[in-house]
């Protein structure tokens, strides 16, 4: 079972790209930080303070400007990317991994569901307006 959340930022698709796999970049809107750059292979450990999480995860797929592919916590991770001119870009997070049978499923998914949408938001505001809206929490 998946789940899909996407959002439409006013920004070329070069940059909404950077922001996610740039190590300085992904503490300006999710992760606190990013041990090195996203790229097909390796394994990348992120920090999140606001929760006292570190974890690792496993990049499975880079196709530039379009697409990446990772693995953590028991769960696949397809980011996409689709260009709509010079100027804006559709991002679609696809999560897959959850258990149809797991008496959990409904509360995984909205918590999972929130927390895209949080990490989205936070993208659009860091992208589109220079506000680190993740930031907020610490």
């Amino acid at each position: 079972m998946n789940n899909l959340t996407k959002l439409k930022i006013l920004k070329p698709t070069n940059e909404v790209f950077e922001a996610i796999v740039a190590p300085g970049k992904i503490g300006n809107f999710w992760f606190s930080s990013s041990s090195e750059r996203w790229e097909q292979g390796k394994m990348i450990t992120l920090r999140y303070d606001e929760y006292d999480y570190q974890g690792d995860i496993e990049i499975i797929e880079v196709e530039i400007n379009k697409k990446i592919v990772f693995h953590g916590d028991g769960h696949t991770v397809t980011i996409t990317l689709k260009e709509l001119d010079n100027s804006s870009t559709i991002i679609e997070v696809n999560e897959e991994g959850f258990k149809e049978d797991d008496e959990e499923l409904i509360s995984q998914l909205i918590d999972n569901k929130e927390g895209w949408v949080y990490m989205l938001t936070c993208l659009k505001g860091y992208l589109e307006y220079g506000v680190k809206l993740r930031a907020a929490l610490v």
